[in-house]
């Protein structure tokens, strides 16, 4: 039966109708509030860890020089901090004297992490006690290491963080560094934040599923995308013809990923943009998302600066759109793949290389 779309103006479909009365403050409250009777993580098979990889943890102004704050990302306590150096370090949050969390309270000691308990001071790369200032002699079993202490880069505006469930995995590439960011004539980001109630593994496969964006987004038809498959990132170039008050535009949209933590969208055509995108698991069902949009200022803060804001808009409507469903979705471990669903099955084979898994171990797979 031929579809009765016609082009992105037609009968809302269904989660819309969750969403049209939000507008405004309401809106940006939605996208970050509590969701408390989702169903569990075990119910939904979210038990399946965290992808190793490169994280946007803060954006860079988010700990000033002699500023200690407390974090939470990984199902763990962290406690970062930026020294009289200038760098930022990033440790777990618990003192191994008597247990004090040292993300409240803690202070800078000169780039050493102080406990504000008993002012016992840690070293934040080598993960050691250095100093305790009443006592004649350090206990031997924190002279080494005793405490993680995570990779830390700064880039494009971000703090970025290793993860790997083993501590001592070194990272095994560089995180990509966009020229955009900084450049006199681009706009700082437009930033904008959802809590997702899900899994940043449904929300990756989100990318490759093709058949949801005529059902979630109300598109007339499905993309036709150009995919590019590497050995850490992966990434896609969908051309496509635009409606505009001007008429209708070429137009290219170019997807890409570096590891599960980063990715970047950059759309041609209508309005130059680049989209750099923050996505990092607070726990196994809590994910923290935060996309910050950058546009050349000529093109922001001009005549077509209309045009601008609105495809901001509309990115972040549809990932509005698709937080109704991730909220309270699970993940199926055998999913039923038919035909046009997309490359699903080659994308969860892909990207299983993201998980430290037994050696035998099927990872994730999909049937079709």
């Amino acid at each position: 039966m031929p579809s009765t779309s016609t082009d992105a103006r037609t009968p809302p479909v269904a989660v819309w109708q969750l969403l049209e009365k939000l507008r405004g403050k309401d809106l940006v409250d939605w996208r970050v509030a509590p969701l408390d009777d989702r169903p569990s993580i075990a119910e939904r098979n979210l038990d399946i860890g965290f992808p190793f990889g490169w994280y946007a943890i803060e954006q860079v102004d988010f700990v000033k020089q002699g500023e200690v704050k407390p974090l939470r990302y990984f199902d763990m306590d962290l406690a970062i901090w930026r020294g009289e150096d200038g760098k930022v370090r990033l440790m777990d949050a618990w003192c191994r004297h008597m247990g004090a969390h040292m993300g409240h309270g803690g202070k800078v000691h000169g780039n050493l992490l102080e406990c504000p308990f008993h002012a016992w001071r840690y070293d934040g790369e080598e993960g050691v006690v250095v100093e305790i200032p009443y006592s004649k002699s350090i206990p031997p079993q924190v002279k080494r290491k005793c405490t993680r202490t995570w990779p830390v880069t700064e880039a494009n505006g971000w703090i970025w963080t290793w993860y790997h469930p083993d501590a001592s995995v070194a990272p095994m590439w560089d995180v990509h560094v966009h020229e955009e960011y900084g450049d006199p004539d681009w706009t700082p980001y437009d930033m904008h934040e959802w809590i997702i109630y899900g899994s940043i593994q449904n929300m990756a496969e989100n990318g490759v599923d093709v058949a949801h964006f005529q059902y979630i987004h109300g598109t007339a038809g499905l993309p036709d995308a150009e995919l590019r498959w590497g050995e850490w990132g992966r990434g896609a170039d969908v051309k496509a013809r635009m409606g505009t008050p001007k008429g209708m535009v070429d137009g290219l949209i170019s997807y890409d990923t570096m590891g599960p933590g980063q990715s970047w969208v950059r759309f041609r055509g209508i309005a130059e943009t680049l989209l750099v995108a923050s996505l990092v698991p607070i726990s196994e069902d809590v994910l923290r998302v935060r996309y910050g949009f950058t546009q050349p200022k000529s093109q922001a803060e001009g005549p077509g600066a209309g045009v601008a804001k609105a495809l901001i808009r509309d990115v972040c409507k549809q990932l509005d759109q698709d937080k109704v469903i991730w909220d309270r979705m699970k993940f199926e471990t055998q999913a039923i793949i038919c035909e046009g669903d997309g490359p699903i099955a080659r994308f969860r084979d892909w990207y299983s290389r993201y998980y430290a898994r037994p050696e035998g171990d099927p990872g994730l797979r999909a049937v079709g």
